[in-house]
């Protein structure tokens, strides 16, 4: 709120702004680790790769360092539906998202071509992702190297390696599909479309000084 605020020249303390979003109704939504995370580990299935991040989140060139993962959304009906995504880890945009009924191969190579397609020819960016078995497999990895991606992979079970792109989970789920019931994959994905376009385009955060994503990547590509 006070970052709104700021971005449009009015100047209120934070006692002022907390008194005022009080008032008319609004809360601070807080993350939760408590998030109904997907887990795709099956062991050792084909190649797990070093972890080349390491938890340092420092990236500021937009498309050197992606982060992915696929989280789980329970539907209405009873059914489960699967976003897999990949963001920037430098400006945090989604550079892409895909929803299935099913984590297979084809959700995380649909995410992938979508990716493939946006990153400058000149960049050869580090894809980090957990150790799940999509991950693992030989066509995916050789996709990757085919297209100059560098792989690297969290630890086993730690997600706190792969940061970005759990908090990103973690607030679409908080402000946006927990609030509503979700009753088929059609809905799921309209509803993650759009989100992912208001997050983008203006959604602003401290850590880019009051930008949005798509502002700090166009900010920092005129500039540099």
């Amino acid at each position: 709120m006070g970052l709104v605020l700021k971005k449009h020249h009015i100047k209120l303390c934070l006692e002022t702004i907390r008194k005022v979003m009080f008032s008319m109704g609004l809360q601070v939504t807080l993350f939760s680790k408590h998030s109904g995370r997907y887990n795709s580990y099956h062991g050792h299935i084909e190649q797990v790769v070093p972890n080349l991040l390491k938890q340092q989140f420092k990236a500021q060139k937009p498309y050197t360092v992606l982060h992915t993962d696929v989280s789980q959304v329970k539907l209405t009906c009873g059914k489960w539906g699967y976003i897999s995504t990949v963001i920037d880890e430098a400006s945090n945009e989604v550079l892409a998202a895909k929803v299935s009924s099913t984590p297979n191969r084809i959700l995380i190579d649909q995410t992938l071509e979508t990716v493939i397609k946006k990153i400058p020819a000149t960049i050869k960016p580090i894809l980090h992702s957990d150790q799940g078995w999509q991950y693992q497999m030989t066509n995916y990895q050789v996709k990757l190297r085919y297209h100059h991606f560098i792989q690297s992979m969290s630890r086993k079970g730690n997600c706190l390696d792969n940061a970005s792109v759990e908090s990103f989970f973690s607030m679409l789920k908080r402000e946006c599909l927990k609030r509503v019931r979700i009753a088929s994959l059609s809905e799921l994905s309209t509803l993650v479309e759009n989100y992912i376009t208001w997050y983008n385009t203006q959604r602003i955060s401290l850590k880019r000084h009051g930008l949005t994503p798509v502002e700090y990547r166009k900010q920092y590509l005129a500039n540099n």
